[in-house]
């Protein structure tokens, strides 16, 4: 990135941190001037998720998943944000289709498992839910700190 497109970035983040819907408008103008810049379409999404703004977020979101150019970790937050707004909207076929796209790529990711097992329990799959969340303690079943599933006669399973 440049130095101005950088310090735009920079100052509409800082924005983003503070709450303020400048940061929309902000963000919405750098992803207008620098379209394939999937950063700013990221920034973007998030900063009109957080305002409550969870359909104007959609697009940048899908931008940025539809592209390359983001760092694994904002890759991994771009699933967790767009599955989890989608389920905020109601839209969950969409929200189970992106969770599970994002564990495709992040497998065993715990919110991702999470955010789904919510999205399961939303279209009433009550069943595979709870068996998400089991498979999800189970997986992080730790001895040391006492945090098991154990049976009826004391063994852990």
């Amino acid at each position: 990135m440049d130095e101005q497109r950088d310090t735009a970035l920079s100052e509409a983040v800082r924005l983003r941190e503070t709450g303020t819907r400048q940061a929309c408008e902000q963000l919405r103008s750098l992803s207008d001037r620098y379209p394939q810049e999937a950063a700013i379409a990221y920034q973007a999404a998030w900063a009109h998720d957080v305002l409550g703004l969870e359909r104007a977020a959609v697009p940048f979101y899908e931008r940025v998943l539809s592209g390359s150019g983001l760092s694994a970790e904002d890759r991994h937050g771009a699933f967790l944000g767009l599955g989890s707004t989608h389920r905020v909207l109601g839209d969950y076929a969409s929200s189970l289709a992106t969770l599970r796209r994002g564990l495709e790529e992040y497998p065993g990711d715990a919110a991702l498992q999470t955010f789904l097992a919510m999205a399961l329990y939303n279209v009433s799959e009550s069943r595979e839910a709870v068996g998400t969340l089991l498979q999800l303690i189970r997986h992080r079943c730790n001895p040391a700190d006492g945090v098991c599933v154990r049976r009826p006669d004391g063994t852990r399973r």
